[in-house]
């Protein structure tokens, strides 16, 4: 059994890349990531929680959301650990938990169906009274 050693980034060399696709693509998860992060004033430990249909688009919304609140760059932020959270009781986020409520809708208040209604009009518009 070989023994895990540190190495500089600079001697390392990636001996293999796996690709790991999701069991359910099309279904909306949360997920929890633990990330450790260097900033102006120190390295600190945090947790999120996003709600994503797959690992990779939650990492990616991770970055764009350390980039946006904290102004941290991709080299300073070290992933720690993402996981699937499958019970609901277990999500700590107030903004992940309104999502979860049974019956959530979108309503969309500005829209109006009238399919009677021409976009274009027949005769060149009347400009006198």
């Amino acid at each position: 059994m070989s023994q895990l050693r540190k190495l500089k980034k600079a001697n390392g060399e990636i001996v293999s890349l796996n690709v790991i696709t999701e069991k359910r693509p099309l279904k909306v998860k949360n997920f929890g990531i633990w990330i450790r992060y260097d900033s102006r004033s120190g390295t600190h430990n945090m947790y999120k929680e996003f709600r994503e249909m797959s690992r990779t688009e939650a990492v990616e919304a991770l970055y764009q959301d350390m980039a946006a609140r904290h102004r941290s760059r991709f080299g300073s932020i070290h992933i720690l650990k993402v996981v699937e959270i499958t019970d609901n009781e277990t999500i700590r986020r107030p903004y992940i938990k309104q999502l979860l409520t049974k019956g959530l809708k979108f309503p969309l208040p500005h829209r109006s169906a009238n399919p009677g209604k021409k976009i274009f009009s027949y005769s060149r518009p009347s400009t006198f009274a």
